[in-house]
């Protein structure tokens, strides 16, 4: 997608997504449509910053890349190989078209990435790829994987739609659920990848993952995880105004300022917790939307009620345990058993789960706050460099070197 940053960069992102699933579905070729949609944005890092960027950049993107493909379609190679379908295979003319009016094709491509002759492992690696936008390198560090590895597998899933003609289309109910189950991840690494990598999204415009969630709950009703989802990101997004303060320096969530949380987003999260809770199934986003709503519970006179967090951080971690939880698990113990329990769970933590866990940065800064409270300053300034080294938002970056400067020598 060429050399973008901040807003530009998340912008260029949705438009990736939306592009590439009308190209796919036309093609029915993952790997063509992503080359040619490849080709239309390196066109325009060259020749925007010189002409200026298009009154409507989505179609002129759409056209390039629709010209590219139809260029590779008269290819010879394509003549001798491929029955050309002219239905199909004609490019459109979209000089008038108004791209709004187009439906988001992108929760189809992100069913046909679920699909049961895809590995299912790959599954939301490759729609946080192809569908969200995320590099190799970004998935690869989501997953605690070397990038080589992801890119890999991102590869061989894409040659295997190609090979297998899957269908792009959102499967009947009887193929909805089983493929929900990574959808609902891709969305939540979308939004966890975000949270984690740039600084927050202003306050009156929802991440991309807020407004696929809400579309997953509305297209999966009955789904109380689909609900739980967009719980889950709206709770977190709501949270986001009081993530930095008014010179861009990172706030932790126990000194954040509760009045500057959205209470719009909060009242839509209880909304869809309360429809999860009536279709009586829990699941681990429901589980995790509940945390973030005692969270949300707090006031600016008010502490987190830790024994409750405590107690839904267990039941979090033995209905779904991932390294991510059994993090977040050690914080809150440090909160209720004190810091010297919670760093021995967090030191058996790191040495079960080997390497992938010494690189997971929230274990790294978690240890290095450990490590303070317990007056290990020597131990401390170690964690924080290894935090330092990990981390990549520079907000909570420069936070972390605060915290490291004010350890005693």
């Amino acid at each position: 997608m060429g050399t973008l940053t901040g807003g530009a960069e998340r912008a260029a992102r949705d438009s990736y997504g939306r592009l590439l699933a009308l190209l796919s579905s036309a093609t029915g070729n993952l790997p063509t449509a992503e080359d040619a949609l490849a080709d239309a944005f390196e066109r325009a890092v060259r020749t925007w910053p010189h002409q200026g960027v298009p009154d409507n950049p989505d179609a002129w993107l759409l056209t390039v890349a629709r010209n590219r493909l139809r260029d590779w379609w008269k290819s010879a190679e394509q003549r001798r190989t491929t029955t050309l379908d002219i239905e199909r295979h004609s490019p459109v003319h979209i000089d008038d078209l108004d791209l709004d009016a187009i439906p988001d094709r992108r929760l189809e491509l992100m069913m046909v990435c679920a699909h049961p002759a895809i590995d299912r492992t790959v599954h939301t690696p490759l729609m946080l790829n192809t569908v969200l936008g995320y590099t190799a390198e970004q998935v690869a560090r989501a997953f605690v994987m070397p990038t080589a590895t992801m890119a890999t597998r991102l590869v061989r899933a894409k040659r295997r739609i190609r090979l297998t003609g899957i269908p792009f289309r959102i499967p009947d109910r009887a193929g909805l659920p089983p493929r929900m189950a990574a959808v609902l991840e891709a969305v939540y690494g979308a939004y966890v990848i975000d949270w984690s990598t740039t600084a927050p999204q202003p306050r009156e415009l929802p991440s991309e993952a807020v407004h696929l969630a809400e579309v997953l709950a509305t297209l999966a009703p009955d789904d109380p995880e689909a609900h739980g989802l967009a719980a889950l990101v709206q709770l977190s997004a709501a949270r986001a105004p009081a993530r930095v303060d008014a010179e861009g320096r990172f706030v932790p969530l126990p000194e954040q300022d509760p009045s500057l949380w959205n209470t719009t987003l909060i009242a839509q999260a209880h909304a869809h917790l309360r429809a999860a809770h009536a279709l009586s199934h829990l699941g681990r986003f429901q589980l995790e939307a509940t945390i973030q709503a005692v969270h949300c519970a707090r006031t600016a006179s008010a502490p987190p009620d830790w024994p409750t967090l405590l107690n839904l951080h267990q039941h979090l971690q033995e209905l779904a345990p991932s390294l991510g939880g059994a993090v977040a698990l050690a914080a809150v113990t440090a909160e209720v058993t004190g810091p010297a329990a919670a760093l021995a769970l967090l030191d058996d933590l790191l040495t079960m789960a080997g390497p992938p866990a010494h690189r997971f940065q929230p274990a790294a800064t978690t240890r290095a706050h450990l490590l303070t409270r317990l007056g290990r300053f020597p131990e401390a300034m170690t964690a924080f460099d290894h935090a330092i080294a990990l981390t990549h938002d520079p907000a909570e970056r420069t936070h972390l070197h605060h915290l490291r400067a004010r350890l005693p020598s």
